[in-house]
């Protein structure tokens, strides 16, 4: 294997980010600078590998920020040539010449010994590599000008240049050294082809460029519509780009900035206006909703666009709501032909494809958009709401209508909307309870509507992230891409992107059976499965089988236990819409009893230890479209610590607004690593205080530069390590099957030791040697799980190690 060398600034105490960042650049000959050093973004992560012949590999993801070549040191090879393929985002490059724009699949070769600047507007992907020996590459860059070195992907061998580039990103840490020299020479062959193919001539490439900005702002501008003060400026500084160009990318499009702005708002009434679960809002509420801020003159733009007046509108919505959503748009008029020269009519022709191409963007975008937002992103509040001063109690019980099931999202509607420090009772559920329906679900009117599944009907029909009509493997919607039900989400008020959510648990609670021949007791089931880390090592025949244990949980005994009933060999399952199920692959299938063979007496001699808790527990990601529940990242998730019982307490930083909080996976017990796939997987109501802690407010402490889940107990602080600390950034486009492939313990070790290093250096003002010694001899590593794709090692330090430590004072200057 490369001896593949991993950064994430969010494992580095914040006035070190900038020095460590460029530390890795230098290895590729490369300085960088952001406009804040001080505020290094911490989602920024590279993945870096040298070859024998010292060119180097490098896939970064990272935030905007601006590079330029390092002066080379004496001795060093004068041959190297600097590829920068960019994956996603937007660049502009700076040199002696005119600046040369760049889109996701542009590819650029620089001479490392010249001046210029390659400045990045926006987040962005990319793979840079630094060539040796390309002595022959070097040439034809310095014989050119700035954008003869420029490769467009869209067509030929830039294309094949850009599909190796992505392939090396995904493939960058399972390379084996011995492989780079081919892969160097295969690269160079393929750069060199491209260049010497004749660059067309055509706007194509500049056309491709503003529609990828303007994609980008019609994102932004979706984002940011209930904003009443939003103008062009704004989107055009967010963005990295200059009001008179956006305005000319709207131009293109037959319209302008305002008129798409108000077009998209009058869009999103209509889908509030015809949406019966917001019947019981006022229309001026819903108008302010999208950033309308005056009623008449929404009333008078709303009767322009729509030709009738939004109280009619409610009253008989069209049938066809898409066909509504039309008016408005721009359309492209047919060019009226006179007598013109073939010359002038092939310019009429391009000038027409040229718009179209804008105008289908607009399209494109608004079908998107409107799919994400016709359900509510946010809980509306009535307008009469009444804020008591004490905190409010709720209970949020779990239903089919309460529940996500295998994934998060931003784009959940949430169940329930509170304020910092209420309390809130959410009842959860076991995706495992089907394993014996008598004892998990019969009865339990909460359970029955979750798990009901019928020939005709299935309550909750998608499970996972998966794509909906199970085209992938069959299983069923979603796919079991994601296995937890997660009751929520829950609603913050105030809370914003960089605040941090803490989440007291006050108290678990079993949730009984209501069978009647089991009423009252509890009952949990511990699945032995494929994904497990025994499965591909068993002695016995059958060397693959998967094997249910079901254990009853005895919580209210002295001291409190489970033992084990029963357990079966799962056998072929077929589910009510008669798909087979040969092996665990779909949550919340019903076992038929009739089809398995229960031994008794398992265990008998073994009395577990119960200690409840919650597997899941997590804020929205702020990635779009829907997360696998199972790998757990920056946001928490599937951390699977058994630590998260009753007392702890849990930091979460928040990256959407609301937070969006969900939990589920319960456990009534599980040992350090989860080694056979599952814990006692039991249905528990948990007692949630939420409280919100506002950025502003943690200036100074750990607290306030949050990138990752950080658990408090009353006798320890727990860092919760990762093979990647976040994975969908890190890993780019195929982020949710690439962590299952690529996740190691040695990762996700070196992912806890360097957040324990961050929260010594930045909370107990350690220096670094300082830190380096005391986790040595005062900080224990335990395995927390390795079966959920995204591999966990946590850190634990005792709190007896600082015995005068005390959060709220002020902290000394820290020994950085």
């Amino acid at each position: 294997m490369t001896d593949l060398k991993r950064f994430s600034a969010n494992s580095v105490p914040a006035a070190l980010r900038q020095p460590a960042w460029n530390d890795m650049l230098t290895q590729v000959g490369l300085a960088s600078r952001v406009a804040a050093p001080a505020l290094r973004d911490n989602k920024d992560h590279v993945a870096l590998c040298a070859s024998a012949h010292s060119s180097v590999f490098v896939h970064m993801n990272a935030a905007p920020q601006s590079f330029t070549p390092l002066p080379p040191h004496p001795g060093s090879s004068r041959h190297s040539v600097l590829v920068v393929a960019l994956l996603s985002g937007s660049a502009h490059l700076l040199a002696s010449d005119q600046p040369l724009a760049l889109g996701p699949g542009d590819i650029m070769l620089l001479d490392p010994a010249q001046h210029w600047q390659l400045v990045m507007q926006t987040e962005f992907r990319a793979m840079l590599v630094r060539l040796e020996s390309s002595s022959f590459l070097l040439r034809l860059v310095r014989n050119g000008q700035l954008a003869a070195n420029r490769i467009s992907a869209t067509r030929g061998m830039g294309a094949l240049c850009l599909r190796l580039f992505e392939s090396v990103a995904e493939q960058l840490q399972h390379l084996d050294t011995a492989e780079l020299p081919a892969l160097e020479a295969t690269l160079s062959e393929l750069l060199v082809a491209s260049l010497s193919q004749p660059q067309s001539s055509s706007s194509d490439d500049t056309t491709d460029v503003q529609l990828a900005h303007l994609r980008r702002v019609c994102r932004s501008i979706d984002a940011r519509l209930e904003d009443p003060e939003l103008n062009i400026e704004q989107i055009a500084e967010q963005e990295g780009l200059s009001a008179r160009y956006v305005q000319k990318l709207f131009k293109n499009s037959g319209t302008t900035f305002s008129e798409y702005l108000k077009g998209r708002r009058i869009q999103h009434c209509c889908l509030d206006l015809a949406n019966p679960a917001l019947a019981q809002f006022s229309i001026a509420q819903l108008c302010y909703r999208w950033g309308f801020n005056d009623a008449a003159n929404f009333s008078r733009t709303f009767s322009q666009y729509v030709g009738m007046s939004p109280k009619a509108y409610r009253a008989a919505p069209p049938s066809d709501l898409q066909a509504q959503l039309q008016r408005g748009r721009p359309q492209v008029a047919p060019a009226v032909r006179s007598s013109v020269s073939p010359a002038q009519e092939q310019r009429e022709d391009d000038l027409q494809k040229h718009r179209r191409s804008f105008v289908e963007v607009l399209d494109e975008h608004a079908r998107y958009a409107q799919s994400l937002r016709l359900a509510p992103k946010r809980h509306p509040l009535p307008a009469n709401e009444t804020r008591d001063p004490g905190a409010s109690q709720y209970y949020l019980p779990a239903s089919d209508k309460t529940v996500h099931w295998g994934y998060f999202s931003r784009d959940i509607k949430p169940a329930l909307s509170v304020r910092s420090g209420d309390i809130v009772t959410i009842e959860t559920l076991s995706q495992h309870a089907t394993d014996d329906c008598e004892r998990m679900v019969s009865g339990d009117p909460g359970a029955e509507s979750v798990f009901h599944w019928t020939r005709e009907k299935k309550n909750v029909d998608r499970r996972g992230a998966g794509p909906a009509d199970a085209s992938i493997f069959g299983r069923g919607c979603g796919e079991g891409f994601g296995v937890h039900i997660c009751t929520g989400p829950v609603y913050v008020r105030d809370a914003e992107p960089g605040d941090v959510l803490e989440v007291r648990i006050l108290d678990i609670l079993p949730r009984p059976s209501c069978h009647p021949e089991h009423e009252g007791r509890h009952f949990g089931s511990n699945a032995a499965t494929w994904w497990g880390f025994q499965y591909d090592d068993l002695l016995t025949e059958p060397r693959k089988r998967e094997v249910v244990t079901v254990y009853e949980v005895h919580q209210h005994t002295q001291p409190p236990h489970a033992k084990a009933v029963y357990s079966f060999r799962w056998t072929p399952q077929t589910d009510p819409f008669g798909v087979v199920h040969p092996t665990i692959d779909y949550p919340g299938v019903p076992v038929d009893h009739s089809t398995i063979d229960k031994q008794f007496g398992v265990l008998a001699k073994a009395q577990i230890p119960v200690r409840p808790h919650f597997g899941v527990m997590a804020v929205a990601p702020r990635e779009s479209g829907m997360v696998d529940s199972i790998p757990p990242s920056y946001f928490g998730g599937n951390m699977d610590n058994w630590r998260a019982g009753k007392g702890a307490r849990l930091f979460l930083p928040v990256s959407v607004a609301g937070a969006l909080f969900s939990v589920g996976d319960p456990h009534a017990s599980q040992g350090d690593s989860e080694l056979c796939g599952t814990a006692i997987e039991c249905s528990l109501t948990g007692v949630f205080q939420l409280v919100l802690h506002k950025q502003r407010d943690l200036d100074g402490q750990f607290l306030g530069n949050l990138s990752h889940p950080f658990l408090e107990t009353d006798d320890e602080w727990v860092l919760q390590g990762m093979s990647f600390a976040d994975y969908q950034s890190e890993l780019g486009p195929g982020a949710q099957t690439q962590v299952y492939k690529s996740s190691s313990l040695e990762a996700a070790m070196r992912d806890a030791f360097r957040k324990t290093r961050n929260y010594l250096m930045t909370e107990h003002a350690l220096s670094e040697d300082e830190a380096i010694s005391l986790i040595s001899v005062a900080v224990d590593f335990g395995i927390t799980q390795v079966v959920d794709g995204n591999l966990g090692v946590h850190a634990i330090i005792r709190k007896a190690t600082f015995p005068d430590y005390d959060r709220t004072a002020p902290k000394p200057n820290q020994k950085l």
